[in-house]
């Protein structure tokens, strides 16, 4: 659950340290106040889009940090990814420039597919996008999964496995039969192909490099030979030699060494010096010596380097990529070679693992009907509470052909009047209708799942009067095993805050939101401009009912 955010220049917010109830967190102000801002940084951080225009004017950069507490350390990931471990805490930020954004975990930069993960285990934020979502049927049978997923789990996996070795058969088994269409002249050229570059037996990827280098030397041999013969005879050849010079040095500097043993070291590096010259004048004699202007070599080089470069220009940029084509070429043609016998085992394979698929897709259908008739329940016992008595739903489940899922094709169904059918989830007109449909489903997901953070952004949007005491009590109850961050306009529902979140924007030399924890009496004071616009004797008092 979250523990606390700090949130630095993002959007109208200067500097901002808020710490969390583990419990219900209400959040309130005026229109226009920037209440969803606070939620919005909690979404950036856990990996929302977000753009250079959410820096405050005037800054360089924007940067939110949120703490976690964690109810079981996560170990395991924490070690796969590098980073490092605190235990039951863990500290997620995100900093925001011009030229892009870097996340941190515990202070070790992340990538947002990490983050990704992170959000699905800690948190789940319902916004206007997700209603979205939630309406739309294709995310219906994900709904009923999820919900089913303790029990079904396994099964579920073993389907997704089975159906990705059940995809790649079939595209090999179709790759199998396109290579039983080609034409002669087609499987003459891959032929002509293969011959071509096992013709050239490469032995190495890097052939081509020490041939060039080889070919410099050739190119330059008389110029060689010249110059290090020249060194060599400066070194060692000649009375005036160098190294004829370095002895008489060397004698000179022993007599000094005899007389002051300061000396000692310095006549042992010249000697070294002389050691290591006199070795040096023998390699580069014997390096001249063995340099020959050897024209056939060099026409040979030659020759070689002008076929590699022809296989190069046509299978690929370097012999490495050459010989993946000879590879990729051998694969085509001996599956051309024996394509009546693939094609009869790929399409026995194919065969095999479709009739489990098959088998298991029936076994997860019946679990999921059974599991659509106890959600369905819940969500009409739930919806009943809010204040829709003759709510009807039920969770819709039809054949389909064999796909990813299964062989189910999911939707939910409602009717929130008696003299009205079953009609699909998205056709729901009501805002309040749709928003007490969400609150349901949350409620019933969020005991089921192991988010321990649920956040609200106006779940309570077209609902009032009863049916806003109804939404308080049932936010109270998920509150009392979840952690809350709400945005609401209901002072009914305001009233069971744990914590009360005040925003309201503050106009100086610039505009700032500011964000307030409100004591009791303060807290009072916005229950009653909630519920009647305006604080006076008698909002107080009912503000006070609403505390009782």
């Amino acid at each position: 659950m979250l523990k606390k955010i700090v949130v630095q220049n993002y959007i109208l917010i200067d500097k901002l340290e808020l710490e969390f109830s583990n419990k219900l967190n209400i959040i309130t102000g005026e229109t226009g106040s920037g209440k969803s801002i606070l939620i919005g940084a909690i979404d950036v951080v856990f990996g929302a889009k977000v753009s250079k225009d959410c820096i405050k004017t005037g800054s360089d950069r924007a940067y939110i940090e949120l703490s976690l507490f964690l109810n079981s350390p996560i170990n395991q990931i924490l070690e796969e990814n590098g980073i490092e471990n605190f235990g039951n805490e863990l500290i997620i930020s995100r900093e925001i420039t011009p030229s892009g954004t870097r996340s941190r975990v515990n202070g070790t930069l992340v990538n947002q597919d990490f983050i990704k993960l992170l959000r699905e285990k800690f948190i789940d934020i319902h916004s206007q996008h997700q209603t979205y979502s939630f309406m739309q049927p294709k995310y219906h049978i994900n709904l009923l999964d999820s919900y089913a997923k303790a029990t079904c789990e396994d099964l579920f996996k073993e389907y997704s496995n089975l159906y990705n070795e059940y995809t790649e058969a079939k595209q090999k088994l179709e790759q199998a039969k396109n290579a039983n269409n080609l034409t002669e002249n087609q499987i003459e050229f891959l032929k002509f192909q293969i011959d071509e570059i096992e013709a050239a037996e490469i032995k190495e990827i890097d052939e081509d490099t020490k041939l060039e280098n080889e070919l410099v030397v050739l190119d330059n041999a008389e110029k060689l030979k010249e110059l290090t013969g020249s060194v060599s005879w400066t070194l060692s050849n000649d009375d005036d030699s160098i190294l004829n010079a370095l002895s008489q040095l060397k004698m000179n500097l022993s007599k000094a060494s005899n007389m002051d043993s300061n000396l000692t070291d310095s006549e042992s590096e010249l000697i070294n010096a002389i050691e290591i010259l006199k070795d040096l004048s023998s390699t580069l004699r014997d390096y001249s010596q063995s340099l020959d202007n050897d024209t056939e070599r060099l026409n040979a080089i030659q020759e070689r380097l002008f076929n590699l470069d022809k296989l190069k220009r046509k299978y690929g940029g370097t012999l490495e990529t050459v010989l993946n084509s000879l590879d990729k070429f051998r694969e085509e043609y001996s599956a051309i070679e024996n394509y009546e016998s693939n094609i009869e085992e790929l399409e026995q394979k194919v065969s095999n693992i479709e009739l489990k698929l098959t088998k298991l897709a029936k076994e997860i259908s019946e679990k999921r009907k059974m599991y659509a008739e106890v959600l369905s329940g819940l969500i009409v016992e739930k919806l009943e509470k809010l204040e829709l008595p003759k709510v009807q739903f039920k969770i819709d489940i039809q054949d389909t052909e064999l796909n990813k899922y299964g062989i189910d094709n999911v939707e939910f169904l409602i009717s929130t009047n008696v003299s009205e059918p079953l009609r699909p989830l998205a056709k729901v007109a009501s805002g309040g209708e749709i928003s007490r449909v969400m609150l349901a489903l949350k409620t019933i997901f969020a005991q089921h799942d192991d988010i321990d953070t649920v956040i609200f952004d106006e779940i309570d949007t077209g609902i009032s009067g009863k049916t806003s005491q109804r939404v308080a009590e049932e936010i109270s109850e998920l509150a009392q095993y979840r952690q809350i961050i709400m945005i609401t306009h209901q002072a009914i529902i305001a009233s069971k805050a744990d914590k009360h979140i005040y925003v309201k924007k503050v106009q100086g030399d610039s505009t700032q939101v500011g964000i307030y924890i409100l004591n009791e009496d303060d807290k009072l004071k916005a229950l009653a401009e909630l519920a009647s616009g305006e604080i006076t004797d008698k909002s107080i008092e009912f503000a006070k009912t609403l505390v009782s």
